[in-house]
C-alpha cells in the first residue's frame, strides 16, 4: 500500500518542535500531568495509585467507555470503540470500503480523511466551500454527487482549517440526504464543544444518523494530545464490529496509563471543554485586532467554532515561501494551504496556545521589519 507523504506532518516535523511560536496548530493549550491528576475523583485516583501495567480490554477501559457515552445523547457503552483518533480513521475506511467504491469528502481538510479511500482505490468526490460565502459547505453538493456506488460521505463539523460551522439546517439536511441514500456518514468531531457560541452547538451525527459514525477524542478540545486516545461512536452494531476485528491488527488494546487519565478528563469534560474556549476567546480577540491591521496582507473569515481558522494571504510570493521564510527567520510557524493540496494562497492560523499573544506580536515584528 502506497500511502504517499503526509504533507501536512512532514511539515509539522520539520519545523513543529523547533519553532518557537506555533501559530498553525490545531489543539488547545496542554494539561500539565499534576493538573490532570488533581482532576482525579477518589475512584480514579485510586485506579491510578493501584494500577498495573498489563494489556487492556480491546473495546477500552468499561468505565471510560460509559464515560464516553454519557456525553451524547442516545448513546450505550457497547456503542463506543476506543481507539488513537488517526487509527479510528484507518480503521473505519478499511473495513467499509472496497476498490471501485464511491467517497464524498469535506475538502480541504486532514489528509487522512480523503488519501486514504483514494489509497483503497475508491473514486473520491471532494466537496467544496465557497469562501465567498463564508467557507459554506452546502449540502446540496452531496445531494448532487451521490451515485449508486456511494459508499461514505466524510464530513468534518467544525471544520479544519477553516473553522466553518455549518448552521443547524445546512447539518440536519446533510444528514437527511444520508439517510435517504441509505449512505453510511463518517463524521469527524474532533473539535467539537469548542464553538463561540454554545447555543450553535451541532448534535453528534451519531445521536442523529443511526449509520453515522462519530470521530472524537481528547487531543483538541481537551487538550490532552500526548494520551492519543480518541474514540469511534456509532449505533451501527456490524460497522463497529468490523471495526473492532480490525483494530486486532493494528493497536489491539489502548495504553493502561492513557486510559485513566482518559477516564479523569472525561469525567471532568465540561471543565477542559471551558477552560479550552476561554483560551480560544482570548486569542480571537487578539487575532481581530492583527488582521484588522493587516487587511491589505490577509483576508480573515472569523472562525464559528474550533482552534483553526484559514486566512487568504496576499503575497506574491505564495503562503509556502512566505511561511518558510517566517519560520526560519522569525521562529512563527503557521500552516501554508498547499499542505492541504489547497493551493498556495492560504494560510492556517490555530490559535488555541497560550502563547498566541507573543506569537502574534513576532509576526507583527516581522512584517514591520520586512516593510
Amino acid at each position: 500500500m502506497d500511502l504517499g507523504r503526509f504533507e501536512l506532518e512532514r511539515y509539522f516535523a520539520a519545523y513543529e518542535f523547533s519553532a518557537r511560536y506555533l501559530l498553525g496548530s490545531s489543539d488547545c493549550e496542554s494539561l500539565g500531568m499534576a493538573e490532570l491528576l488533581a482532576m482525579a475523583d477518589d475512584e480514579c485516583g485510586e485506579r491510578w495509585q493501584s494500577l498495573r501495567l498489563g494489556y487492556t480490554e480491546s473495546p477500552g477501559l468499561p468505565g471510560l467507555r460509559t464515560g464516553i457515552a454519557s456525553l451524547y445523547e442516545g448513546v450505550a457503552a457497547d456503542d463506543v470503540l476506543e481507539i488513537v483518533p488517526e487509527e479510528g480513521i484507518l480503521l473505519t475506511m478499511t473495513a467499509l470500503l472496497e476498490p471501485g467504491d464511491h467517497v464524498i469528502v469535506t475538502w480541504p481538510g486532514y489528509q487522512t480523511l480523503f488519501s486514504l479511500a483514494e489509497t483503497i482505490g475508491c473514486e473520491v468526490t471532494y466537496w467544496r466551500p465557497d469562501e465567498k460565502q463564508d467557507w459554506r459547505f452546502d449540502p446540496a453538493a452531496v445531494r448532487s454527487a451521490l451515485r449508486p456506488n456511494t459508499r461514505l460521505i466524510v464530513a468534518n463539523f467544525p471544520h479544519n482549517p477553516t473553522g466553518y460551522l455549518p448552521p443547524r439546517e445546512d447539518y440536519e439536511g446533510l444528514l437527511r440526504i444520508a439517510a435517504a441514500a441509505g449512505v453510511t456518514l463518517f463524521s469527524d468531531e474532533m473539535y467539537r464543544w469548542l464553538e463561540q457560541d454554545e447555543e450553535r452547538r451541532l448534535p453528534s451525527a451519531a445521536e442523529r444518523y443511526d449509520r453515522a459514525i462519530t470521530l472524537c477524542g481528547l487531543s483538541k478540545t481537551f487538550a490532552l494530545p500526548g494520551l492519543r486516545l480518541g474514540w469511534l461512536v456509532t449505533r451501527d452494531g456490524d460497522a463497529l464490529e468490523r471495526i473492532a476485528v480490525l483494530k486486532d491488527f493494528t493497536t489491539i488494546c489502548g495504553s493502561a496509563p492513557s486510559e485513566i487519565l482518559g477516564l479523569i478528563a472525561v469525567r471532568n469534560a465540561a471543565r477542559l471543554a471551558q477552560r479550552s474556549r476561554a483560551i480560544v476567546a482570548t486569542n480571537l480577540a487578539v487575532l481581530d485586532d492583527f488582521f484588522e491591521r493587516r487587511r491589505e496582507l490577509f483576508t480573515w473569515v472569523r472562525p464559528a467554532a474550533g482552534s483553526i481558522g484559514f486566512a487568504r494571504l496576499h503575497a506574491a510570493e505564495g503562503a509556502l515561501a512566505f511561511c518558510r521564510r517566517l519560520v526560519e527567520e522569525a521562529g512563527v510557524m503557521l500552516g501554508p494551504s498547499s499542505v492541504f493540496g489547497y493551493g498556495d494562497a492560504h494560510t492556517r492560523f490555530g490559535f488555541g496556545r497560550e502563547n498566541v499573544p507573543e506569537a502574534v506580536a513576532a509576526l507583527d515584528g516581522w512584517l514591520d521589519d520586512r516593510g
